[in-house]
């Protein structure tokens, strides 16, 4: 008789019958799709689809039998048009072939959910009549209404899908609340909070303004720690300070509590620290805040929203602290920054530059990991010597590895370098050092290398000859006085602190400290070249020096060789004769790469009148100081030489006259003779070295960008105006070209804009 054929054993489902929905993978690089009930091959892009399903089952409650995948939304059996996930409102609304709920579309991309992904979504949900459909990736998720009244490819995000449970009434909630709120909206949002403050409190704009970032730093922590227990239900609602007050005296108290320890390594607040306001001040506030996710708020909104709001409320107060966006982002895009650049802000007001250089290079790092992916993906999928299976198997293993390079969390990964050691800034006045440390927390870290603390003086590793890019605003029309001493409170650091800069910038810091320490008690400007003047000697002891004048000294030392800087400054730097010096000590030290000149209103809405102008410069790398110091020194020479014969003769016959002076005991004649020999001494220098520097401009030229800018992205007001700054979809009528466009042509090729002597 013929053996019969053993039965394969078949492996059992791993679909728990009861229990929270996980997900399953075997030794064989297979994934569960408990979907379909069968195994796939454990591709990234297959895994980010199955670690997604478990949220929509145990977050939001739908059945495996509500929700089919990879499912043809054409019906035509072209295969094109799959659905990632589709789920239907019921089972049966699924069984009777209905129109779905929802659609998802899933990616296995780092960077942030494209475009051309929001529209597959919505084309999807259109073929299918569903009215909800989600984008998700490995780094966010985003919900989105279809709008059949509209065009295909209108989009609108909401805040959320709708629960399995939800009601009718609750679902069409949903569709009517837009997630995504204009700038104009969020800051009048803010601005509403503000005036509860003021009218119940009686506090004034800066006292307001710290109790309104209290509550707003503990909506984000509060936030952070639902979303990290995908919890429905939100704790920064009036109803659930209502219900705590039945059981706690203060419950603002205690949310505050659980924030500081949430954030006590950095310092944000002090540990007595309390929200100074009475609860129905904070139950109005958390009312009108708590229909908006900040977490989930894109980061331009939240940061413009909140810029504005602070200029417009604390104008000539706190506003000079902000620098308005497009000039943060015209500034930062002229620095062409770069993964391992370092970059200094010693003004940093609310952090603007340092967060939108967090924001561009990290967005540079994740295309760069997913470019590297897609290659990668490219060179296997072509691969015949390869099965199915083994694709899939290197695929996940090349995915998990560039992932742990940018994993934040990790130490030493691309994201931690980038949060933890290439951002850094300081600002002397306290409230704004904590914004910036709370609005960089915000937006993604950062937070670590700012400081309130003298821009002027080295702290942690913000010390010369350390940074690949400076970027300020400083504080303009502000004297350094005489009695500004360097104190021991600004020298003091923890042990703890100081043993890890040891660590992490060695012997550097160790001698950076050490000139500070060195300097204990004397005038800050005695640490500084610019107080001496065009003299070369140092002012009178009672004498003050402006600010600005200062703080372009500080940038160029605290860049290292070759470092480049961008700084905004008063326009009379650059055409006051008075200031000559300040120009020939920037020409000796750095080349000057371009100068914008903004309008007169670009700073009126952060309180400020004064006309400015944008200076970027490179510092020298240590051949070109060189060469520069070698056709200086050559100059100086041959000017000098070109004059000697002239000055002696003249110098010998002054004397000459003196001796003769004194000789007829004429008392005042000699007096007059020599004071007149000192006059002619100083006249000499100075044309000798008029005549030495334009020579050395001579042969030391190069060429400058100038432009001069009429339309910069913002009114007197602070709104939203023409911008010809950068490429944006509101440039002026007529103007093709952007200022960074140009600067970009000039720096290719200047020869046609200096031909045409061209006055940008």
């Amino acid at each position: 008789m013929p053996k019969k054929r053993k039965k394969k054993a078949r492996l059992p489902s791993p679909t728990p019958k009861n229990g929270a929905l996980q997900v399953r993978r075997n030794a064989k690089g297979k994934i569960w799709s408990h979907v379909r009930q069968k195994w796939l091959d454990d591709t990234p892009e297959e895994s980010v689809r199955q670690e997604f399903l478990p949220v929509l089952v145990e977050e939001y409650g739908y059945a495996l039998e509500q929700i089919d995948e990879e499912l043809e939304v054409t019906g035509r059996g072209s295969g094109q048009a799959r659905a990632d996930y589709v789920i239907w409102r019921t089972v049966q609304d699924k069984n009777d072939a209905k129109a779905p709920l929802i659609v998802v579309e899933c990616k296995s991309d780092n960077v942030t959910i494209r475009p051309e992904d929001y529209c597959q979504g919505d084309n999807y949900a259109r073929l299918s009549g569903a009215p909800f459909f989600v984008t998700h990736n490995s780094k966010e998720t985003k919900f989105w209404r279809v709008r059949k009244d509209r065009m295909p490819g209108y989009l609108e995000e909401i805040e959320n899908i709708p629960h399995a449970d939800a009601s009718d009434k609750e679902v069409k909630e949903l569709l009517d609340r837009l997630k995504v709120f204009k700038e104009d909206e969020f800051a009048a949002l803010l601005h509403q909070c503000h005036n509860v403050i003021r009218n119940r409190e009686k506090l004034d704009p800066a006292a307001a303004f710290d109790e309104i970032a209290k509550i707003l730093f503990i909506k984000v922590d509060v936030e952070r720690r639902l979303r990290s227990r995908r919890a429905r239900k939100n704790l920064f609602t009036a109803d659930f300070l209502d219900e705590q007050k039945d059981y706690t005296d203060d419950p603002v108290d205690n949310l505050f509590s659980q924030t500081k320890h949430d954030y006590r390594a950095d310092r944000i607040f002090d540990p007595g620290e309390k929200v100074n306001l009475r609860f129905n001040t904070v139950r109005e506030i958390v009312r009108l805040l708590e229909r908006y996710n900040l977490s989930a708020t894109s980061e331009d909104i939240k940061g413009i929203a909140f810029e504005r709001f602070l200029g417009r409320t604390f104008r000539g107060e706190i506003g000079q602290f902000f620098t308005p966006r497009p000039i943060v982002e015209f500034m930062v895009r002229m620095m062409d920054p770069k993964e391992g650049d370092v970059i200094c802000d010693p003004a940093s007001g609310s952090g603007g530059f340092l967060i939108r250089f967090f924001e561009i290079v990290r967005q540079q790092i994740l295309a760069d990991a997913d470019r590297e992916y897609q290659d990668f993906k490219g060179k296997i999928e072509t691969n015949k010597r390869l099965t199915k299976a083994k694709k899939a198997q290197a695929l996940r293993a090349k995915y998990e590895e560039i992932q742990n390079r940018l994993d934040q969390q990790r130490r030493g990964s691309r994201l931690w370098n980038l949060a933890n050691r290439c951002i850094y800034g300081t600002d002397a006045n306290d409230r704004m050092a904590r914004t910036s440390k709370m609005n960089m927390i915000m937006h993604g870290d950062g937070h670590g290398g700012v400081h309130h603390h003298d821009g002027f003086l080295n702290v942690n590793g913000i010390f010369e000859g350390r940074f690949d890019i400076i970027l300020t605003n400083p504080p303009f029309g502000a004297s350094v006085e005489p009695s500004d001493v360097v104190l021991d409170e600004q020298l003091a650091v923890p042990d703890e602190d100081e043993r890890r800069y040891q660590d992490e910038f060695g012997e550097a810091y160790r001698e950076a400290q050490a000139r500070v320490r060195a300097a204990k008690g004397k005038p800050i400007a005695s640490l500084f070249a610019l107080p001496k003047g065009k003299t070369g000697q140092r002012k009178p002891g009672n004498a003050k020096i402006k600010t600005e004048i200062l703080f372009i000294e500080r940038c160029l030392e605290l860049l290292k060789p070759g470092g480049r800087m961008g700084i905004v400054l008063p326009e009379g730097v650059f055409n006051n004769p008075s200031l000559d010096y300040v120009r020939q000590f920037c020409e000796d030290r750095a080349r000057i790469s371009a100068v914008a000149s903004l309008p007169q209103e670009t700073f009126y809405s952060s309180g400020a009148t004064v006309k400015a102008s944008l200076l970027f410069m490179q510092k020298f790398t240590a051949k070109e100081k060189r060469d520069f110091d070698k056709k200086q020194a050559q100059a100086d020479k041959e000017t000098r030489d070109k004059y000697a014969k002239e000055m002696q003769a003249e110098t010998d016959r002054l004397k000459a006259d003196i001796e003769s002076a004194k000789n007829a005991k004429d008392a005042k004649r000699p007096k007059q003779l020599q004071a007149e020999l000192r006059q002619y001494e100083n006249d000499m220098e100075a044309k000798i070295q008029a005549e030495a520097r334009a020579l050395l401009r001579e042969r030391f030229d190069y060429p400058v960008f100038l432009y001069d800018a009429e339309h910069v992205g913002i009114t007197a007001t602070g709104e939203a105006d023409a911008n010809e700054l950068y490429p944006n979809d509101n440039m002026p009528p007529g103007c093709t070209k952007s200022a960074l466009e140009l600067y970009g042509e000039f720096r290719k090729d200047p020869a046609p804009f200096l031909a045409i002597g061209a006055d940008l």
